[in-house]
């Protein structure tokens, strides 16, 4: 009977349109009123939840991001992948993934990069002849690569939801390659499409004008290095190198670029704080929500549940798989995280299933998620930005969907493609 309320409560305040964290919290608390426990009990919990030391570098590795794309980096990334791949058929679709991959391992946040990279990309490609929707639905997809590549926000909060127990390190390591496989399946699908509508391609500049691009593009993709790199060597953890990213960043708007503004500088630190309170919020209130389902036993309840179906790997991935892709259409990402990594990562351990290599099977189930109505919080920018419904960009989404799910199933099984990089470094 707890377990029914504890959901039951959920799912009827996320219908009628509670926001998630007091879903999260007013179910918590009324499955704990129901058991007799003392109500403290959540607010202990709320506590705990947020005072995590990793969780700094969520807010800091956001106003890096934000304080990138207000101080001209963004443009510059664009300039150079323009000369780089502008030729190739759809060429500012081209241009919009490659810009999304080298993006995304500045911003780390898939709605920053829909909103930075569309804001650029999207009016571009529509004034060049270009599809709305096919520019929506590439700047959508597309901006799922940054949940992937470090410093990606939801490793981290993955890392913290899992008990702080798996290395942010190794997380930021696994999701490469499956990144930037993903990043060359939208490629070939941005190609396919492109040449079935009769996109134009964009004159190559030579390699002199690439090389000119990639210079004045270096100090911000310099950060990518300095991240990852610092991360990876050990030289410092993850919240460290998101205050580190944040001063790198305000020392290229600033000083090299320097097309940082007063105003913008306002803007990106209000913008940082208004997120982190809101994350801060969701993590608390879930971290209630996580302690009754390990309380009441539900990832074991939910083993011996999948134990009735198959005891085979094969066939438990392939339908938590189906149950990730499931929730993520109706829920955020970051809380989807929290609320479903204690319950499906005790299953996956059962199972044989490497904790880093299931995060990266979690992250992209929720990535896609993220562009999958009714709660595509991505899918709603990059429509915005493009002046289009969502419903409009829903029809034509499919063959970008296609090398989605390709890749899911690749990442899925074939456990190299997430732990092969991680191994390298150990």
């Amino acid at each position: 009977m707890e377990i029914l309320i504890l959901f039951g409560v959920f799912t009827l305040l996320m219908l009628i349109g509670t926001p998630i964290a007091f879903c999260l919290g007013v179910s918590s608390f009324a499955t704990v009123l129901y058991m007799g426990l003392p109500p403290l009990i959540v607010f202990q919990r709320l506590n705990s939840g947020m005072s995590v030391f990793s969780l700094l570098a969520i807010p800091f590795f956001i106003y890096a991001g934000d304080l990138m794309v207000r101080g001209g980096i963004a443009q510059k990334i664009v300039a150079f992948a323009a000369s780089l791949v502008g030729h190739i058929r759809g060429g500012l679709g081209q241009v919009n993934i490659v810009t999304a991959t080298l993006f995304g391992g500045i911003s780390g946040s898939a709605v920053a990069e829909a909103a930075a990279v569309g804001g650029l990309m999207i009016p571009q490609m529509k004034a060049r002849g270009y599809g709305a929707d096919y520019a929506v639905n590439v700047t959508s997809m597309a901006a799922l690569i940054a949940l992937l590549l470090p410093p990606s926000h939801n490793m981290i909060i993955y890392s913290i939801s899992a008990g702080g127990k798996i290395s942010i390190a190794d997380l930021f390591t696994a999701g490469i390659i499956p990144g930037l496989l993903y990043a060359l399946a939208l490629m070939v699908t941005a190609y396919f499409v492109a040449r079935s509508r009769g996109y134009p391609v964009e004159a190559f500049p030579g390699f002199q004008a690439v090389g000119r691009f990639f210079l004045i593009s270096i100090p911000g993709l310099l950060l990518i290095a300095i991240i990852f790199g610092g991360v990876r060597s050990g030289i410092f953890t993850a919240t460290e190198s998101s205050c580190i990213a944040v001063l790198y960043a305000l020392f290229v708007t600033v000083f090299v670029y320097r097309q940082m503004t007063w105003n913008d500088f306002k803007h990106a630190t209000f913008g940082a704080v208004r997120t982190t309170a809101m994350v801060l919020l969701i993590i608390g209130m879930a971290a209630a929500f996580s302690w009754l389902m390990a309380f009441l036993k539900v990832p074991a309840a939910l083993v011996a549940w999948m134990n009735t179906i198959s005891e085979n790997p094969i066939i438990i991935l392939l339908l938590i798989n189906v149950l990730l892709l499931a929730l993520g259409t109706f829920m955020d990402m970051g809380p989807t995280i929290i609320i479903c990594t204690p319950i499906f990562l005790p299953v996956a351990q059962a199972y044989g299933i490497d904790p880093v290599h299931f995060g990266v099977i979690m992250i992209l189930n929720f990535g896609i998620g993220l562009n999958t109505p009714p709660v595509g919080a991505v899918q709603f920018v990059a429509c915005a930005v493009g002046k289009i419904s969502v419903w409009e960009a829903m029809r034509s989404i499919w063959p970008f969907y296609g090398a989605g799910l390709v890749v899911l199933g690749l990442v899925t099984y074939i456990p190299a493609l997430s732990l092969w990089l991680p191994g390298v470094f150990k």
